[in-house]
């Protein structure tokens, strides 16, 4: 078995696209539309007071996901089972709220270019959760746009605070100027 470290070379256009500044102007528009949607559906439900208040509107379409006739909308028995133990566990009260403030996360950090990546993973997941329990609706197209942003993250948010937040912040495998060991003067 070789112990040679073997490294496979992006194509010029995958560069191009997820990972050169040049290209933040691309994304510009799906970062702003997606960031537009997750806070129309956030603050549709903030201001619903069936959501921030009681979560009875959170309980309500779980239990609509939930329905077996004519068709489940819930096809997987996993799925099911963990939809089922949040109502029984009466989590609707409480889970409304932080689908509530996820969304309007998302959102705030997609429209100023923060964390974009984070971000879109996070709306991304809450579309994949949205589409398990039943409603498609626009949400497997958010999804793509999300996972695009994913793919994205080094120059999505370039024309936006990710273009000082992440020399400062860094990545988990390369930290920023933020957390690297200050230099001190020597003092002669």
């Amino acid at each position: 078995m070789s112990t040679a470290r073997i490294a496979i070379e992006e194509p010029r256009i995958a560069k191009l696209l997820f990972s050169d500044a040049r290209f933040g102007w691309l994304w510009l528009p799906v970062r702003l539309y997606l960031g537009y949607m997750w806070f129309e559906a956030g603050w549709h439900k903030f201001v619903d007071p069936k959501w921030i208040g009681s979560g009875e509107a959170l309980l309500d379409y779980w239990k609509r996901g939930l329905k077996i006739a004519p068709k489940p909308a819930i096809t997987y028995d996993w799925y099911r089972s963990f939809i089922e133990y949040l109502v029984s566990a009466e989590a609707h009260t409480w889970f409304s709220k932080v689908i509530i403030f996820g969304e309007l996360a998302i959102a705030t950090a997609l429209i100023l270019g923060a964390f974009v990546g984070v971000a879109a993973f996070f709306g991304g997941m809450m579309n994949w959760s949205f589409i398990m329990a039943g409603s498609a609706s626009t949400n497997g197209m958010l999804f793509a746009m999300a996972t695009w942003l994913v793919l994205a993250w080094r120059n999505a948010g370039w024309i936006g605070l990710d273009r000082w937040l992440l020399p400062a912040v860094g990545t988990p495998w390369k930290p920023g100027e933020a957390f690297r060991p200050m230099r001190t003067a020597k003092v002669t």
